[in-house]
């Protein structure tokens, strides 16, 4: 049995990992629950039948605590990772990891200087399609890539999903203020997009980005595009924000011996050096992996679960903090790096 506590439930996939708790009752206990908010700390602890703090210090000093989960604003995630670190405690932060290149690796300077297994949230890795398109790139299977594009939106911003009274936790208000967030619309979806596009094509040399707002209904971007330069020669795009009512053709991978694409969940394949495809759909899928929460509390019950490294997770926030530049400015900018 691991005992573990949150330090913060504010965004919006903590629900999700309460839930996945609960339901591993029998390997996790839930000792304590810290909120910037008190009101936030007390609906949680009140899940678990734990105590709601009100010092995060007190998590971080309890000896018997040996991993926390922080899911709070991203702002104070800075703060929250160093001192998790520091305690010797195992962490899952909540993506992204930093507000922008300076806070995230300094997130990952401490992180592994306290040897912690760590984890963030991008889950895209784990699903069928996208591993299928890994191991295509990895065997050269599809040539040399020229073109990636991918896609992550919703309608959040028309349904009014961040509003006051629409979460089990008052409201998701903070992640439309940028100053708490971090970004708005394109980088809050576009992360997963980022994590995906670099876990398959490498690091990135330099971006240019056009981000907007539609209804004006929250001070912060609501949808934007990018494009990216990787260190390897292809070219990216993304695509992501709070405006679209669906997502049609989520990623297109074009390459000099191939082709494939995910639509509407199926994926989908032409290349000489598969035998039969003429660009319909491939069925033959690897398994899917356990969501990036799930890996991390497999991991700290002992078992081998691929996570993402603190190193990935901090160049995933120095991108997207280039990414906005590049829009504010009208200009191609060449990210930080560690």
């Amino acid at each position: 049995m691991k005992t573990i506590a949150f330090l913060g439930v504010a965004h919006i996939h903590a629900p999700g990992f309460i839930k996945r708790v609960q339901e591993r009752a029998d390997h996790f206990t839930v000792k304590a629950v810290w909120d910037s908010q008190p009101a936030r700390a007390k609906i949680a602890a009140e899940q678990f039948a734990c105590a709601a703090l009100d010092d995060y210090r007190e998590i971080l000093n309890d000896g018997e605590i040996e991993a926390v989960i922080i899911c709070s604003e991203t702002s104070l995630h800075l703060e929250l990772v160093e001192a998790t670190a520091a305690a010797g405690k195992d962490v899952f932060v909540e993506k992204p990891l930093g507000m922008g290149a300076e806070d995230a690796y300094a997130m990952q300077r401490a992180i592994d200087a306290a040897g912690v297994i760590f984890q963030t949230g991008h889950f895209m890795r784990s699903m069928p399609a996208y591993r299928q398109l890994k191991a295509w790139i990895d065997a050269g299977t599809l040539g040399t890539i020229t073109r990636v594009r991918h896609s992550n939106v919703h309608q959040g911003a028309i349904a009014g999903i961040f509003d006051q009274g629409r979460g089990p936790y008052l409201d998701w208000l903070w992640m439309t203020d940028p100053a708490l967030s971090g970004c708005g619309g394109f980088g809050d979806l576009g992360a997963h997009s980022l994590d995906i596009l670099m876990w398959l094509m490498g690091d990135v040399q330099r971006v240019t980005a056009q981000v907007d707002r539609l209804l004006g209904k929250y001070d912060c971007d609501e949808y934007g595009e990018g494009i990216l330069r990787f260190s390897n020669g292809a070219i990216g795009s993304i695509a992501a924000g709070w405006v679209d009512v669906l997502r049609p053709q989520e990623i297109l991978l074009s390459g000099t011996e191939g082709v494939a694409y995910v639509d509407a969940g199926l994926l989908y394949v032409q290349s000489a050096n598969l035998p039969g495809t003429d660009g319909g759909e491939w069925t033959d899928l690897p398994e899917a992996l356990p969501h990036a929460f799930e890996l991390f509390l497999n991991a700290i019950l002992g078992g081998d679960a691929p996570l993402i490294s603190a190193k990935e997770a901090a160049d995933r926030s120095a991108v997207m903090e280039a990414l906005y530049q590049a829009a504010a400015t009208e200009s191609w900018v060449q990210p930080k790096t560690a």
